[in-house]
């Protein structure tokens, strides 16, 4: 029978286990995490039980995860869940896990929306939903609308609707050959489509590269704009006058990207820093027919 341990000894062991591949604050984030999903324990909490022994199955599931995290694994994957815009989400090797930038983007579109309500909205490549569901919780009386090209996300987007016990119209579509709208009534339209060329692969750290799904990832080094060209066309027709195209984009493709958009007809193009000052957003209007 194992040494029984205590919460302290346990939660030290797998930090010193993981500084050999994370830095120190990520690896005590991550074991804060792993306590908090197994036994529901704030970093408060921790503290106080620090000298109380655990169980050996919570010793075992914190050391299986620990090795899954030394495999370069994503710790939501492991755990099954993520946080985006104070929600928890749903997640599975089918979808991407949600991004903090893009949750600057639901803040942009939730912030020029301010005081409109009942808008009809579209979310294209939805992914997990994590994008239409922040949406639909905080525009009011939205009629949200989620496409994707994979059943199989659809079906995580979906459950993660119901989860936050929100109202989401889904469909299962490729967004570079949707057919065209039967009328112009979406008032915004937003994409966080694949926007990473084939040739950055080689810079990515493989906790993206081995586990997240290439399918939402990746663009030809030759096309890199194909989504953004496909989403453009498709919301020319979409869109009300007046209406609102957002995209997550690439910082590499910004200026090629604001040029199309001119192209295309659109006006008020704005491109918009993250963060960490990489241009990752671009927003334009539909003009007035």
């Amino acid at each position: 029978m194992g040494r029984v341990l205590t919460l302290r000894q346990c939660a030290d062991n797998a930090i010193r286990r993981l500084l050999s591949e994370y830095p120190d604050g990520e690896a005590r984030w991550m074991v804060r995490i792993i306590f908090e999903k197994l036994k529901g324990w704030n970093r408060t909490e921790m503290m106080i039980r620090a000298d109380q022994e655990i169980s050996p199955y919570i010793a075992g599931k914190v050391d299986e995860i620990t090795r899954r995290l030394l495999d370069h694994e994503p710790i939501q994957y492991i755990l099954g869940e993520a946080r985006f815009y104070g929600l928890t989400l749903n997640v599975t090797p089918d979808v991407l896990i949600p991004r903090p930038e893009t949750e600057e983007l639901v803040d942009m579109i939730v912030a020029d929306a301010h005081g409109r309500s009942d808008l009809r909205v579209m979310d294209l490549c939805t992914g997990s939903g994590c994008i239409a569901i922040a949406l639909a919780r905080n525009l009011p009386f939205a009629e949200v609308t989620a496409v994707d090209i994979s059943a199989k996300a659809l079906e995580v987007a979906a459950g993660n609707a119901t989860l936050t016990k929100t109202t989401i119209h889904f469909r299962n579509a490729d967004v570079l050959s949707l057919p065209r709208p039967d009328k112009a009534d979406m008032d915004i339209i937003v994409s966080n489509p694949p926007y990473i060329a084939e040739s950055e692969r080689t810079a990515m750290d493989p906790n993206v590269l081995d586990h997240e799904p290439s399918l939402a990832l990746f663009v030809p080094d030759s096309d890199p704009l194909k989504f953004y060209r496909a989403i453009s066309s498709y919301s020319r027709l979409a869109l009300r006058p007046g209406g609102r195209l957002y995209f997550e984009i690439n910082p590499l493709f910004a200026p090629q990207l604001r040029s199309m958009l001119e192209a295309d007809g659109w006006t008020e193009i704005t491109v918009t820093p993250d963060m960490q000052r990489k241009q990752r957003f671009i927003s334009a209007t539909a003009p007035a027919e």
